[in-house]
């Protein structure tokens, strides 16, 4: 082999590891796109659809939003969304969400959901962890049946508040309790 064929071999071969390299990160893919397009959606629905919510994310150190969770269960249920972290407005990262359940269910559903980090320390908290997983640490903000957002002093005081919102199927009720967040690059 001489030594233009090597050069010619060693870059086509550098090339080809690029490229590949490149097929599993994400470089190239529309995803990030199409999922900023749809929490920019979900969160025009939610301060539409419950004004109140505007000055809590006003008030919040970022805010994750899931703006599909497509949930199924026949005695063993889980759940999967694919969202976007927000910081002022702007996407810092991408998330999955998954949940495994076992016990009486029959159904399935889909519904959109969004954690408030009130604190820096819980929003710092969660873009560390390899793996954070919603537990007690969350505070649920309710919906009445006017479709006003209960939330009060003492709610904001919790270091992160879930919001589950736009339900729809045949299981009754959507939780995030036991959902366990992970970084992804869609």
């Amino acid at each position: 082999m001489n030594r233009f064929s090597r050069r010619g071999f060693l870059a086509g071969a550098g090339a080809a590891v690029a490229m590949t390299s490149a097929c599993g990160n994400g470089v190239g893919s529309t995803g990030a796109m199409a999922l900023d397009a749809r929490v920019n959606a979900t969160m025009n629905y939610l301060f539409s659809t419950y004004p109140d919510t505007q000055d809590l994310a006003a008030k919040a150190s970022g805010i994750l939003v899931m703006p599909l969770m497509t949930e199924a269960g026949l005695w063993v249920g889980g759940a999967y969304g694919q969202g976007a972290l927000q910081i002022d407005g702007v996407t810092v990262d991408y998330y999955s969400a998954t949940q495994a359940s076992v016990g009486f269910q029959v159904g399935a559903q889909q519904y959109a959901h969004a954690l408030f980090f009130m604190t820096d320390d819980a929003l710092s908290d969660f873009r560390r962890s390899p793996g954070w997983a919603a537990g007690a640490d969350v505070q649920y903000a309710a919906i009445d049946q006017g479709g006003n957002m209960k939330i009060d002093t003492t709610t904001t005081r919790k270091p992160v508040i879930a919001l589950v919102f736009g339900q729809a199927g045949l299981i009754a009720g959507a939780s995030i309790k036991g959902t366990k967040y992970t970084r992804i690059i869609p």
